[in-house]
């Protein structure tokens, strides 16, 4: 519990110190104090009564009362918007009239002319631009199907402008579509990215190899060998690697599967780099950099779906294997729980729950716990990371995956509900409160797609609801009638 209040902690002070520390004068120590004053109140009566239910009054007071002071030392000390006279040094008593200055607009008349020509009138007829300071809003009416009228009008603008704009096909909140055209980062930076290659596998490789170690000596330490014994006999680390294969796997599939989906839509994405760690479970797990934007809600669903699946697809089966090889012991409520690998009560996950009882057999019952083998240690967490990445939140492969089948908007509304639905869990299961706080800080919002309005079709919508549902088969609980039929 502590190490994760520490990890929130650092989290919520990086994201003060990022965002909200730019627009106003309240400290930043004091506001950070605010946000983390319901999780020191939740964490320390978890620390001092353990399995005992937090009180209601405990759970709502500091939810309603901490936000509703934060916003207010925000608007408080909130820093006056610049106005444009401000930048404009004019003696008080000047007869002279301020002029107002205008922004820079990125396109002159003739561009212009140039950029109107390319919307014909048969797929999205032209109404009106808007210039913004860093876009232009082109408004229109849709007048062909989505895919058509992007890549026509896309086309249209390249074969006029190049590459000196991304064309992006939105929509805004009244669900009416437009194009935007913003100045291409990547081709002012094409220089830069030339000189400096996209993927570094030196650093990739250093990184695996890094990381294998790590993970080795941590399933030395699930193994329940001394540090001393394996650094006078190495060859006690050959007990680690069960654990620390069977981890990378998940993770190097994982990962791996996303890198090649992004390079299919032509997507630049660096090497899968593994994060190591010197202690816990060795690794905090793999990522990759995508440095180009997704081309349309396609491409987005794609990414994500196959690598939630392609994680869930290994962990299961080694899952499966370890549970085999793991034994059960007496449930202990003051030291089991879901990330106590000597003591796992199951019971918090239908899926979990439903893969144990048909393993372990009779043996298991509501009154036992699982010691995991390493296999399942590591399967297990494969599991856990697919349900955290399928919460459909931002950024997440679940956020991708709604905003794909149903837009932008409506994937807003549904993160803010999943938010407060993983809160109520981590209110009935202590042991989730830290991740359910966590996704307050997860911005709400996914980047858009560049053609962000074509639709998917049924067959992908209907992939998407049942991996959906796969989240909920892991992360609810067991049903008390089908704990009774499993004789649970």
């Amino acid at each position: 519990m502590l190490f994760w209040l520490i990890i929130l902690g650092l989290m919520t002070y990086w994201l003060l110190q990022r965002g909200v520390a730019q627009i106003t004068r309240t400290p930043v120590w004091l506001l950070w104090l605010v946000m983390m004053t319901p999780a020191f109140i939740w964490g320390t009566w978890i620390w001092i009564y353990d399995q005992k239910p937090i009180p209601a009054e405990l759970v709502i007071i500091p939810f309603i009362v901490c936000p509703c002071l934060y916003w207010f030392l925000v608007q408080w000390g909130r820093l006056p918007p610049p106005s444009p006279e401000s930048d404009i040094a004019t003696p008080k008593n000047s007869i002279l009239p301020l002029e107002k200055p205008s922004l820079p607009r990125p396109l002159d008349q003739q561009e212009e002319d140039i950029l109107r020509s390319c919307f014909p009138w048969t797929v999205f007829p032209l109404h009106n631009i808007e210039y913004r300071l860093q876009s232009v809003i082109c408004r229109g009416q849709l007048r062909s199907n989505p895919d058509r009228a992007y890549q026509t009008i896309r086309d249209n603008i390249k074969a006029k402008f190049s590459d000196r704009f991304l064309i992006a096909f939105q929509q805004d909140l009244q669900d009416k579509p437009f194009f935007a055209l913003v100045p291409n980062p990547y081709q002012e930076k094409a220089d830069s990215i030339q000189s400096q290659p996209l993927s570094q596998p030196i650093l990739a490789l250093c990184l695996f190899l890094i990381t294998l170690f790590t993970t080795t000596v941590a399933g030395v330490e699930m193994a329940d060998i001394p540090l001393d014994d394996w650094q006078d006999n190495p060859s006690l680390l050959l007990a680690g690697l069960p654990y620390s294969i069977a981890l990378m796997v998940i993770l190097g599939i994982h990962e791996s599967a996303h890198y090649l989906t992004a390079r299919w839509y032509k997507i630049n994405a660096t090497l899968p780099y593994f994060i190591p760690i010197p202690f816990w479970l060795g690794t905090v797990g793999a990522f990759i950099q995508m440095r180009s934007p997704f081309p349309h809600r396609q491409a987005l669903f794609d990414i994500s779906i196959v690598r939630v699946l392609s994680g869930f697809i290994i962990s299961l089966p080694l899952l499966i294997l370890g549970l085999s090889q793991s034994t059960v012991v007496p449930f202990d409520p003051k030291i089991s729980g879901f990330l106590n690998f000597e003591s796992l009560n199951p019971s918090f996950s239908f899926l979990l729950t439903v893969l144990s009882k048909l393993i372990l057999g009779a043996g298991l019952t509501s009154e036992h716990a699982i010691n995991l083998h390493p296999v399942a240690i590591a399967g297990y967490l494969g599991l856990m990371i697919t349900a955290f990445n399928l919460i459909p939140i931002g950024q997440l492969d679940g956020g991708h995956i709604v905003h794909a089948m149903l837009g932008q908007k409506t994937s807003l509304i549904i993160g803010q509900v999943a938010r407060f639905l993983i809160l109520i869990l981590g209110l009935i299961h202590s042991e989730f409160l830290i991740f359910a706080l966590l996704l307050f800080f997860f911005p709400l919002q996914d980047e858009p797609a560049l053609n962000d309005v074509s639709e998917l079709n049924n067959i992908r919508d209907i992939i998407g609801l049942s991996t959906l549902g796969l989240l909920l088969l892991i992360i609810l609980p067991m049903p008390s009638v089908i704990a009774q039929l499993l004789n649970y």
